[in-house]
């Protein structure tokens, strides 16, 4: 089964969808997307490797999961779906953290274009990874992950350190 992206213009309005492998490229569209910092109760955020097999960013440490909603997918229940198919989490409460975050970001001649909502979630459940999805995962703490983002940016998704950044400034964690 194919997966698609809701193209969406300036307003975040919908214009139509596209296939996602097919959408993302060196002039990806505007899209839907959404970012999920998933905590456990320690304040420990669970950060994860992109597969390799990824076409974009693969093999990058990223935040807890990111997706695409499809057309008449709220962002939440988005979030709660890519979360069991990535990461076998079924029992997250989650929760939008930053509503109206918009990025664009290019790595290896493929771009990311999105407006993508940034949720926070609360879980216990240990991860079962899809390896088609994710390559290894790590759990760190929360002081000590905004210490490492601003120490080595670079290692990580771009989205991921600028979201990271929102979330200590909006004061949601």
């Amino acid at each position: 089964m194919k997966d698609y992206v809701v193209l969406v213009n300036e307003k975040n309005e919908p214009l139509g969808t596209k296939e996602k492998l097919a959408a993302h490229s060196g002039q990806t569209p505007l899209h839907r997307g959404f970012s999920l910092f998933l905590f456990n109760s320690k304040n420990e955020l669970l950060l994860q490797q992109r597969s390799n097999k990824k076409k974009t960013w693969p093999g990058v440490w990223t935040n807890s999961c990111c997706g695409h909603p499809m057309i008449d997918e709220s962002p939440l229940a988005a979030a709660k779906r890519r979360l069991l198919f990535e990461l076998g989490i079924q029992n997250a409460k989650l929760s939008m953290a930053i509503p109206d975050y918009r990025y664009r970001f290019e790595k290896d001649g493929i771009v990311e274009n999105e407006f993508c909502p940034v949720m926070i979630g609360y879980s216990e459940e240990q991860p079962l990874l899809n390896p088609d999805e994710v390559q290894a995962v790590r759990w760190i703490a929360w002081q000590e992950w905004i210490a490492e983002t601003k120490k080595n940016p670079d290692y990580y998704s771009p989205w991921c350190v600028e979201e990271t950044q929102l979330l200590v400034e909006s004061k949601k964690m």
